[in-house]
């Protein structure tokens, strides 16, 4: 039989109690060996007190052995930042460090920890709970600051050899050209570096590597194999009919068919991954009208192919900008995805928009319209036209509507380049 008493009356104000606790256990009396289990089990009687309530009376047999049990799995927890109670800066703070030495210390040398009810952060939680905008920030800052002329030619040839920048390919090939960093980055190519194909309805806007590519399906997009994300919370809520000349959208239809105007087209998709040392800016892949701007502003986590693997709806937690409209076969938008270090994403006929500020709202979206009184037909896009630019490496997503006999002529994982056909009719 177990009695448990209360704690103590008055108690510490604090959110948890660590009181010392006795136990009396009173042996069963030796004897008849064919005494049944159950009056073994009554004989024997555990007693639990509070350490403030007063101690058994004195003259107690000495049949009964005292133990007294202490708990430090409590202190312990209260040390490493695991209980409840605590506000959820002071568990990021207290998490961190052991987390972090958790992982990176070999033979698991913090393993006993676990033991006594400690658990470290998951790798993901770690890796979201790093404050990249804030990191993005300071390094656009430190691309800013002008070098000294004999200190650029050393700095922009390491990181040529670093990812394998082809400066032959570049407007300026002179390295003492290029003030800073960011500057490097941005860097222009000549006119005949890259040719865009005409024979091709869309062509690649960038620069970079396919990670995806093929018709969207159950409202779901792949950000690389296996890895999808919802189609509705990466392009938000569905735009006024009026302004994206939505005919055939109906509220009852699922978010993928109100984006299909026309009977018979299908949905389609296409992911670019930017690495650091492509070119930076991103054009027009098809002649087209952008008739609507949406600003996430969100988090800036690492968009490389493996992060991607790692991290669900990578892409629709991170900051982007989702340009969208129409061209001859209905629906289409652009959509230039965010990273780290990749503080700065610029449209070049949008001087309103800002990226990677200070202040933001977790999962809110800045709307803009481009069609007005003065301009109804939004802003004309042709086929390889300048669009915009990164700070340094990131990804662009298309989604756009097509007839069904629309083909790519990509392969998963293939190098492409800006102007090179991404598929045709």
């Amino acid at each position: 039989m177990v009695r448990c008493y209360k704690a103590l009356s008055n108690p510490p104000p604090s959110c948890y109690n660590l009181h010392k606790v006795k136990i009396h256990v009173r042996r069963p009396r030796s004897g008849n060996g064919g005494g049944s289990s159950s009056s073994c089990a009554r004989d024997q009687h555990l007693q639990l007190e509070s350490s403030g309530r007063a101690g058994s009376a004195g003259g107690t047999s000495n049949r009964i052995t005292r133990f007294r049990l202490q708990f430090p799995q409590l202190a312990l927890r209260r040390r490493l930042g695991q209980l409840s109670c605590m506000s959820r800066p002071a568990l990021k703070l207290r998490s961190w460090p052991l987390t972090i030495l958790y992982y990176l210390l070999p033979f698991g040398a913090l393993k006993p920890l676990t033991r006594v009810g400690w658990r470290p952060m998951s790798r993901v939680a770690l890796y979201k709970s790093v404050p990249t905008r804030l990191l993005s920030r300071a390094w656009g800052r430190l691309n800013q600051v002008e070098l000294p002329t004999w200190l650029r030619k050393p700095v922009y040839s390491l990181y040529i050899w670093t990812f394998g920048v082809n400066m032959k390919e570049a407007a300026v090939e002179d390295l003492h050209h290029y003030r800073n960093l960011s500057e490097f980055f941005r860097r222009k190519l000549k006119p005949q570096a890259r040719p865009v194909c005409c024979a091709h309805s869309v062509i690649s806007p960038s620069d970079g590597k396919i990670l995806n590519f093929g018709q969207v399906k159950n409202c779901e997009v792949e950000q690389v194999k296996g890895v999808t994300y919802s189609l509705e919370s990466f392009l938000g809520p569905r735009i006024s009919t009026e302004e994206l000349r939505f005919s055939r959208a109906s509220s009852g239809n699922s978010f993928q068919q109100q984006l299909v105007t026309k009977e018979g087209n299908e949905l389609y998709h296409c992911v670019i991954y930017l690495a650091p040392g492509d070119y930076h800016c991103f054009h027009s892949p098809t002649d087209w009208r952008v008739s609507h701007r949406r600003h996430f502003p969100g988090s800036l986590m690492s968009v490389n192919p493996g992060v991607a693997r790692w991290i669900k709806e990578l892409f629709c937690h991170n900051e982007r900008v989702v340009l969208t409209g129409d061209w001859k076969h209905g629906f289409f938008s652009l959509t230039a995805v965010g990273a780290t270090n990749v503080g700065s994403i610029r449209i070049y006929f949008d001087q309103d928009l800002h990226t990677n500020s200070p202040s933001y709202s977790k999962g809110s979206y800045n709307d803009f319209s481009f069609i007005s009184n003065n301009n109804k037909e939004g802003i004309p896009m042709r086929k390889g036209e300048h669009l915009g630019e990164f700070n340094l490496g990131s990804t662009i997503v298309l989604i756009f509507e097509a007839p069904r006999d629309f083909k790519f002529h990509l392969k998963a994982g293939q190098k492409i380049r800006f102007g090179e056909a991404l598929g045709s009719l």
